[in-house]
């Protein structure tokens, strides 16, 4: 019984050992379980972790490709519209001079085809002439008494009846002049020398003897001969010179006469001073061509100049369209940002806040790109300012000057007219925005066009009017526009009263001490 007890004991014994060591066993499982779940657990995170580092190291990557590609794509762009515009430049300046060579290459051909025909004419009368003066001298040389001298008077008296009287005493020469190449400028010519022909016509009749005669009609002959000779050398510059060797003329020719022939000299008087006038009206008629010349070519450098203010202002509005470009670029980069930072904020004040910058920074955004588009728009098209402006200090009350510009803020323009070229600032006027700024200035332009101050030089738009006068004029091409009537001339007043108080030069004194 004893030993029955014993070894249920043992068994006992034995079962708690095996429970414990089943215990043992069952709370090793669980730290292995719970080490496998945590070891599972970083696993996972580990592999998210990789993942989003593994999207930003590629959205990272890709932003950075982006925004180099962009940079690359500007930069040649911008050096494509650099190129492309100083070739547009380069090729209407060669246009604009190829028209201008073919045009004096076909008028040198003209020219030289007409010059080639006189002296081809000349040249074979010259050849006749020569053969027969030849031929004339062998006779004389070997028969000196062959010439009847009686029958060269009555050739010579068949000679004069064969010419009419205006033949007679007209030019032997006439120069290739060129008032001939305008019909309306031929036409006053024309009557011109109709005048001539008549005074001349009404005083050779005054002349009885043979001698006085032939004097006079020599004398006529010369005058005319004296006046082509004037006319040809005549150019834009030099009238005053021609009507100055026109007036020398006469009284050289008066002096001649006067000291062959006393008797004549009454009337010579009359006669050279009748036929002045007209000789001074001949070279008018000539230096009109010229003057309108002139004015073609003072034409073709307004345009120049227009264009190179054009180039000018398209230049200036590229880089202030590039500066633009830049400021809105970073608005931009601070809206991404912004949105970046909004995605992951989970404070709703903070919310608010960030909301509120992107919404302020895509306004900002908005006006840029308002600029660009008006930038767009003035660059490509004719809206612009016109204005109008005075410098009373440096030109009086009635002196202004009207122009236009396309510039964002036009009075960087007339700050630039109001430089170191003249003494004092400009006044505004009127400021006149317009779509069409060209078509509006040179409508004020054909307005004023005879009180210009230079009635040559068109690209010197300074006009001689009174400011009321401006005013009306304004305001019937536009009521609304903003007159200002008063000279204020700061500068100029200021200067005036420290030069009548006499303080100038104790201030510059102070000013250097």
């Amino acid at each position: 019984m004893f030993k029955r007890l014993k070894e249920l004991f043992q068994v006992e014994k034995t079962i708690l050992e095996r429970q414990t060591r089943l215990n043992e066993l069952g709370l090793r499982t669980q730290e292995l379980n719970d080490k496998e779940e945590s070891l599972q657990k970083s696993i996972e995170l580990q592999t998210l972790n990789l993942d989003k580092l593994k999207s930003d190291t590629i959205a990272e990557a890709l932003k950075s490709i982006e925004k180099e590609s962009e940079e690359i794509i500007k930069t040649a762009n911008e050096k494509a519209e650099n190129i492309l515009a100083n070739a547009h430049s380069e090729l209407t300046t060669l246009g604009e001079n190829k028209v201008t060579l073919t045009n004096e290459i076909d008028l040198l051909k003209s020219e030289n085809e007409k010059v080639y025909k006189e002296l081809t004419k000349y040249q074979k009368i010259a050849k006749k002439h020569k053969v027969e003066s030849l031929g004339i001298q062998k006779l004389i040389e070997k028969f000196p008494f062959a010439i009847d001298f009686l029958r060269i008077e009555k050739d010579l008296e068949q000679l004069k009846e064969s010419f009419t009287e205006e033949g007679l005493l007209e030019t032997v020469i006439h120069l290739d002049l060129h008032h001939k190449n305008s019909k309306m400028l031929r036409s006053e010519m024309n009557a011109n020398n109709k005048e001539i022909k008549k005074l001349l016509a009404t005083y050779q009749s005054r002349y009885t003897t043979k001698a006085n005669a032939t004097i006079y009609e020599l004398m006529v002959i010369g005058l005319q001969a004296e006046l082509q000779n004037i006319l040809f050398t005549l150019s834009y510059s030099n009238l005053d010179k021609a009507l100055e060797n026109s007036k020398t003329l006469i009284n050289r020719y008066l002096l001649i006469a006067g000291n062959g022939n006393a008797n004549i000299l009454p009337t010579v008087t009359r006669f050279l001073s009748e036929l002045e006038p007209l000789f001074e009206n001949a070279i008018r008629i000539e230096y009109k061509y010229y003057y309108q010349k002139e004015l073609e070519k003072e034409e073709q450098r307004r345009i120049k100049e227009q264009m190179r203010l054009e180039a000018e202002e398209r230049k200036l509005l590229e880089e202030e369209r590039k500066k633009i470009e830049k400021e809105e670029e970073k608005y931009l980069n601070e809206i991404a940002k912004n949105k970046e930072l909004l995605s992951k904020e989970t404070d709703n004040d903070k919310m608010e806040a960030l909301m509120a910058r992107i919404q302020e920074l895509e306004q900002q955004c908005d006006q840029l790109e308002e600029k660009k588009e008006e930038i767009t728009k003035r660059a490509n098209g004719k809206a612009g300012y016109v204005y109008v402006i005075s410098n009373f200090g440096s030109f009086g009350e009635r002196m202004f000057k009207v122009g236009m510009t396309r510039r964002l803020d036009p009075m960087d323009r007339i700050d630039e007219l109001g430089d170191a070229s003249v003494p004092f600032k400009f006044d505004v006027h009127a400021m006149i925005f317009s779509d069409d700024a060209v078509g509006l200035e040179q409508k004020l332009h054909n307005t004023l066009n005879y009180q210009r101050v230079n009635m040559i030089n068109f690209r010197k738009e300074f006009f001689y009017a009174g400011v009321e006068e401006l005013q009306t004029i304004v305001h019937d091409i536009d009521p609304t526009v903003e007159f200002t009537t008063t000279m204020i001339a700061i500068e100029y007043r200021q200067s005036e009263t420290i030069r009548k108080e006499g303080t100038f030069q104790s201030e510059v004194i102070e000013v250097i001490a």
